[in-house]
């Protein structure tokens, strides 16, 4: 009787309410703070115009086809990354947690973007960094940056930072207590509405701005030389893996939690669009935005330009300070700065509460506060201080070029050509989808999908080593960058070996079991031998 009790204490595996309300928190975590200050600027170096067709092919054969990998994996073997990579192979539990432990360190400093953004809201209202001051305050008032070649990693604490900061965790932390439905489910379906209409009001009111037909002209003026340059299209693939959140864990986790019967292609190719459409109406804002400030300045498109915390809390401050209604923009760009934020970081988060809590059998709130009140603690610890944007600089590059490019590039490997799962997980999907895939299918997940992650990932090294990164100190980018990277494998393998919980869900997982019970299906044998001695134990108890 004992055995049986502990099995029926497993918590019961959440769902979606409703395959919109996962269509709408998977475009939640694909558009995200790289959608609005990256893509404009990879674009436009790209050859405006032009780009749009490496874009348009990075997206076709990498991308969507990623996208259903990622779909196909969580929604088969029903559970987060370590689950259903275990699920799939003993061996390839390790992958599951590499993903996890990327989430960590993003979710680390994803959180200070936000509340920054957020502070940079009320900033807005106000004027509060004052004509020609927009990248002083930002720097040395704001966040107070110090050098880390003289002082090290400072622990001197910032409030203006620190505070916001744990607001930001506060409310994310009730979010993912409250569960998929209640929580996460929820608030996408009320914060996706407005990002969109906060940043097509933006859009239109930089239209109206002078000078904007000059930001669009080159925004979208084709330079069809750059079509020749190989780095370009290095560029429109390396944009596309990070702007659909693939190999992050998040969309096996979100699929995981889909019925039975969800149409998985389908929601998928809604999921991309919808991204590809934000990204390229994020170009048209910001672009019309910069020909203003362009025209303010009396300088050409190009010398106002820029991409990620320099294009947000320089250069739109910039835009604010002299436009008229420069304050609605001001509001407008950073409260979908914030919401974009939130919704990619509770995205993030539930990757690691979803492995936590499928590993160890815990309750909903139980895991949520195990896991979301130390990384809370360790954000404002590391980036409520002096150094904090040096430290986010060199974990966000590291963890971008070999954390989430190596998972990718040895999941689709080994997934692909070691387990040889891909006319599995084909079938799975071909099964209950409105859109069937192929061969091609197959041949971009196993052939192109490899040679392009393994030629970003090769070119990121050689660049890395070539030089310090940023100038910084050897020892600081050891630390914040190489070490980095090396421990995330590290204890991905020792977290493979740590024993699975009697209450987790790879023990007693009834929606698996009814996979198992499909005759279309082959279960991994190590699997459904665990199932089997499982419910015979609690059986005979």
């Amino acid at each position: 009787m004992a055995a049986a009790t502990t099995l029926s204490q497993s918590p019961k595996r959440e769902a979606f309410g409703s395959r919109n309300v996962f269509i709408l928190s998977a475009i939640g975590s694909a558009v995200g703070l790289g959608n609005i200050w990256r893509f404009p600027y990879v674009a436009y170096e790209g050859g405006g115009g032009a780009f749009l067709i490496p874009y348009l092919c990075a997206l076709l054969t990498a991308g969507i086809p990623l996208l259903f990998f990622d779909y196909a994996i969580g929604h088969r073997f029903r559970g987060s990354a370590p689950l259903a990579f275990r699920r799939m192979h003993r061996a390839a539990e390790p992958l599951g947690w590499w993903q996890v432990l990327i989430s960590v360190v993003i979710a680390l400093y994803y959180a200070v973007i936000i509340a920054w953004a957020a502070m940079y809201t009320w900033f807005s209202a106000q004027l509060s960094w004052g004509a020609g001051n927009e990248e002083a305050f930002f720097g040395a008032e704001f966040l107070q940056s110090e050098d880390v070649a003289e002082v090290g990693v400072s622990t001197t604490f910032v409030p203006q930072v620190g505070i916001p900061l744990a607001v930001v965790w506060v409310v994310v932390i009730v979010i993912m207590a409250l569960g998929v439905k209640r929580g996460i489910g929820a608030a996408n379906t009320i914060l996706m509405p407005l990002l969109t209409l906060m940043f097509a009001a933006l859009v239109v009111q930089s239209l109206f701005l002078p000078g904007a037909i000059d930001g669009l002209n080159a925004f979208f003026t084709p330079n069809w030389e750059a079509l020749a340059d190989p780095a370009v299209w290095a560029s429109a693939y390396g944009h596309i893996f990070f702007s659909l959140s693939v190999a992050f864990g998040i969309m096996v986790t979100y699929a995981s939690y889909l019925k039975r019967k969800t149409d998985l292609t389908g929601s998928g190719l809604v999921v991309a669009f919808a991204n590809s459409g934000f990204e390229i109406l994020a170009g048209i804002g910001v672009f019309a935005a910069l020909g203003f400030m362009a025209q303010a300045q009396g300088v050409e498109v190009s010398g106002v330009a820029a991409s990620g915390i320099g294009l947000a809390f320089v250069a739109f401050p910039t835009i604010v300070s002299q436009a008229a209604g420069g304050t609605i923009i001001g509001v407008l760009f950073f409260g979908a700065l914030t919401f974009a934020g939130v919704t990619s970081l509770i995205s993030v988060i539930e990757v690691i509460v979803a492995a936590l809590q499928d590993k160890l059998g815990w309750r909903r709130v139980r895991t949520t506060l195990t896991v979301s009140i130390p990384l809370a603690i360790v954000s404002i610890a590391l980036f409520s201080t002096t150094t904090a944007l040096i430290v986010l600089d060199t974990t966000d590059a590291f963890v971008n070029a070999f954390g989430i490019m190596a998972v990718a590039l040895v999941a689709v490997v080994v997934v692909a050509w070691v387990l040889h799962q891909l006319p599995r997980l084909q079938d799975h999907l071909n099964s209950r989808s409105s859109f069937r895939v192929g061969l091609l299918w197959r041949l971009l997940v196993a052939a192109l999908a490899p040679i392009v992650l393994g030629y970003l990932f090769v070119t990121g090294l050689i660049e890395k080593i070539s030089e310090p990164y940023g100038g910084y100190p050897v020892w600081f980018v050891g630390v914040f960058g190489w070490g980095m990277v090396i421990a995330l494998v590290v204890f991905a393998v020792l977290l493979s070996v740590v024993p699975w919980s009697k209450r987790s869900h790879a023990k007693d997982d009834p929606d698996y079991d009814a996979f198992l019970a499909d005759e279309r299906y082959e279960p991994n044998p190590e699997t459904a031998a665990m199932h089997l001695g499982a419910q015979a134990k609690g059986a005979g108890a």
